[in-house]
């Protein structure tokens, strides 16, 4: 008998064309789901005869009271080598297996750019206006050569993002709790004496930190009380670590200029929420890893995982 695998979260109806599978449907009865499950209930009533689920990255969350009800789950493969919203431990209790993917972080940096240009040259605005009612030259863009770029993360994709700043001509500095000198001046950027002094001197404001304890909250209402009037923050890395209600609070007032983003506490954004409507949030539904190229290498790795698993060697283990 074969066993059954649920692909979940296949928004684009993607999953199974991407990849080739053909080396495990003798083995292996795939089903892919496309909606999204909202609760834990309608998710345990599709998969609970599921040997093997695939995830994608952070959309659905695997949390110790999913995994009790998963009786039959074996395998369960995650998008990335990094996932926070599956509880391991809880995993490594049950019995399941827990394997991730490699993949690229080039798209994520490429939309953060997207997002800065989009809210610099008010590219939605007047694509809008030209489209619905025939205005021309609404706005007034903001250059942004001699500008300065502050980057909270100098990882891979700070990297990417301040070498493209670069490229603009823009004065890019830089800050993490463990970033050195020496690795700033590596990527040709300067590093801040502080948070607050990065956050003070930025017209852009970047964030590509690795949500943690350290990072939670990092941004609240006093920090962005610290930006300028004229500034942008850009978040295309994890809701959390900047505090919500204030930045809601920090976009309504003016206390900055706007915020483009591309992530949030709750995903799907619900249909209420104020990021989906304010004029000055350019918001996007977290599209950053969203691309042909990373799709079709996590995808062919989680065939590769999967075929591992049913060989008894799982490779690219998380827990």
């Amino acid at each position: 008998m074969k066993l059954r695998c649920a692909v979940l979260d296949d928004y684009q109806h993607v999953a199974l064309s991407i990849a080739d599978w053909s080396s495990i449907t003798d083995k292996v009865e795939l089903t892919t789901f496309h909606q999204h499950f909202d609760d834990e209930d309608s998710l345990v009533e599709a998969i609970h005869d599921c040997e093997i689920v695939v995830i994608m990255r952070e959309r659905t969350p695997f949390r110790a009271s999913l995994f009790r009800r998963l009786s039959r789950l074996k395998l369960l493969v995650t998008t990335g080598m990094r996932n926070a919203s599956i509880d391991l431990a809880a995993a490594t209790k049950h019995g399941v297996v827990v394997c991730g993917t490699e993949g690229s972080s080039h798209s994520t940096g490429e939309l953060t750019w997207a997002l800065i240009l989009g809210l610099a040259k008010h590219i939605v605005e007047e694509n809008h206006a030209l489209r619905t009612n025939g205005a021309w030259q609404s706005t007034i863009s903001t250059d942004l050569h001699g500008k300065t770029l502050g980057i909270l993360g100098l990882g891979k994709i700070g990297s990417q993002v301040a070498r493209i700043g670069l490229a603009f001509g823009m004065d890019i500095v830089a800050w993490s709790q463990n970033l050195t000198e020496e690795k700033a001046r590596s990527v040709g950027v300067r590093l801040a004496e502080s948070k607050e002094a990065l956050l003070r001197q930025s017209d852009f404001v970047s964030i590509h930190l690795v949500l943690s304890d350290r990072t939670r909250g990092l941004i609240g209402a006093r920090e962005l009380s610290l930006m300028r009037s004229s500034a942008y923050l850009i978040n295309t890395s994890r809701a959390p670590i900047v505090d919500q209600t204030a930045l809601k609070e920090a976009v309504m007032n003016n206390v900055i200029a706007g915020a483009g983003l591309d992530v949030y506490e709750i995903e799907p954004l619900p249909e209420a929420d104020e990021f989906r409507s304010l004029p000055n949030v350019l918001a996007t539904p977290h599209i950053g890893y969203v691309s042909q190229d990373t799709y079709r290498v996590w995808y062919r790795h989680v065939v590769e995982n999967i075929e591992a698993f049913l060989a008894g060697s799982p490779i690219r283990m998380m827990n």
